[in-house]
């Protein structure tokens, strides 16, 4: 049975400007009138759906959660108006949530790739560098286009942040990844990893805390993508106080990383870097969590750059398509300016012309 044909009237972003008309018919955006459609919004302002670019559906912190779980994780996110999510590792294959109508497109990128007692325990998949491009090409057939690398984690024996791999062996990694068609994104937090990672060809970096002058120039010039997840490195000094009195070196690198975190993203905001909101949600924080993302971004930037980064910039960047005619109708509805209040509160949330909630 065809859905009813539904209309919308309201001020359309980012393009802005008087309201306009917007209708949705089987699933998609079209502003040709339709008669006999049925009125949902009158007054508002419509946004392409939100993009939560670095978010783990299937993840806790204990490790790989049950169907239920990670279906309940996707709908938390949906409904506060997130309709695409770069799940930017998870243990679990989610693609039979691609069959459940209403919730966010999930573009996957595998399991995460580290090494053994250098991440997460039940996070990703641990190897040794031998066997990283072959885990690459692994993992990128797995995922939706991407891969994920962990690119430094505390070296216990060191005492502090350091590279997780041979500057050849990732490399060869990101090469094998882009010839299946696939790009490559990491975790980072120190400075040595972004540099390496971005010197070896890398197209996106998670956190970037180190990002030095000479790196950011180097990740703008080249069009490497910043998903700084401004808002969750607020755990930064609690890791730091846990390690203190084992690893005095590296809690006092974090703590650093954490007070320069503001000058380091507007760093790359002058320098022209393509950045992007994430949440980091899975592992150890909630779901439904981007619109704090969204307000520690516009401190940096404003509220226009920041719902960019969280909504139509970055969903041209993982190719969904913004609110044009014959687009998917994937949109949400806010009633009060969002560039004077980004702390959204959607009254409506649209996934493929299903209103979700």
């Amino acid at each position: 049975m065809t859905a009813r044909p539904l209309h919308l009237h309201g001020v359309v972003l980012p393009d802005g400007g008087e309201p306009t008309d917007l209708w949705v018919v089987d699933g998609l955006v079209t502003y040709e009138p339709i008669a006999d459609a049925t009125t949902i919004i009158t007054q508002g302002w419509i946004l392409p759906g939100l993009v939560d670019a670095h978010c783990h559906v299937g993840l806790a912190a204990g490790g790989a959660v049950d169907r239920a779980t990670a279906e309940q994780q996707a709908r938390a996110d949906v409904v506060t108006g997130v309709t695409v999510i770069r799940d930017a590792g998870s243990p679990i294959d989610t693609h039979w949530l691609n069959d459940l109508p209403g919730l966010p497109r999930i573009i996957r990128a595998g399991r995460h790739i580290a090494r053994p007692k250098r991440y997460i325990r039940g996070f990703g998949v641990e190897i040794e560098p031998d066997q990283l491009v072959d885990e690459t090409h692994r993992q990128a057939l797995a995922g939706d286009g991407w891969v994920k690398l962990v690119g430094d984690w505390i070296d216990r024996d060191l005492g502090d942040l350091t590279p997780l791999w041979p500057d050849e062996a990732v490399r060869a990694a990101i090469k094998a990844a882009h010839q299946a068609g696939a790009r490559v994104t990491a975790h980072c937090f120190g400075e040595e990893s972004v540099a390496q990672l971005v010197d070896a060809g890398i197209d996106c970096v998670e956190h970037g805390c180190g990002l030095d002058e000479a790196t950011t120039l180097e990740m703008a010039r080249r069009g490497v993508a910043l998903v700084p997840t401004l808002d969750n490195l607020k755990i930064f000094p609690g890791i730091a106080d846990q390690a203190q009195s084992k690893y005095p070196r590296y809690a006092a690198h974090m703590r650093q990383l954490f007070q320069r975190r503001f000058d380091t993203l507007r760093r790359c905001l002058e320098a022209g870097v393509a950045i992007y909101a994430g949440t980091d949600a899975g592992g150890n924080r909630s779901h439904g969590t981007l619109i704090p993302e969204i307000l520690a971004l516009a401190k940096v930037g404003g509220a226009q750059f920041a719902l960019g980064a969280a909504s139509w910039r970055a969903r041209d960047w993982l190719g969904a398509a913004n609110l044009v005619e014959g687009a998917p109708a994937d949109l949400i509805v806010v009633g009060e300016d969002p560039f004077v209040r980004p702390d959204l509160a959607p009254i409506v949330v649209m996934r493929d012309g299903v209103v979700c909630g």
